[in-house]
């Protein structure tokens, strides 16, 4: 195809794939086969046919929405346990379960 062919078959291609066209209404207008259109369109789709840009070229970007990411957890930090029975002090490990601490206060409760 010559140089000016492939120019009149790159606008008729641009042409028919504008919203609303059909291949048969741009094929008729400019006196073609559809088929002939069609497998322009396909050379064009295979980047054989360079198309020129469109006359009100629209630029889409891509948009991500992301959700906001969660507050992070405050951690109370937790504090010892102390039981104090007379002059004696238990400070329990950080974190002591509430049957360890029962536990311990029935022992010292059956020591005295």
């Amino acid at each position: 195809m010559a140089r000016s062919g492939r120019s009149l078959a790159a606008r008729i291609v641009s042409e028919s794939l504008r919203p609303g066209v059909t291949v048969n209404e741009v094929a008729e207008r400019y006196g073609l086969k559809a088929n002939h259109l069609s497998s322009w369109r396909t050379l064009a789709r295979q980047g054989k046919l360079v198309l020129p840009e469109p006359e009100h070229a629209v630029e889409f970007a891509a948009m991500v929405v992301d959700t906001p990411a969660p507050e992070p957890q405050t951690v109370k930090v937790a504090s010892r346990a102390e039981i104090v029975v007379g002059p004696v002090t238990i400070r329990l490990e950080e974190g002591a379960s509430a049957s360890r601490i029962a536990a311990i206060a029935r022992a010292l409760a059956a020591a005295t």
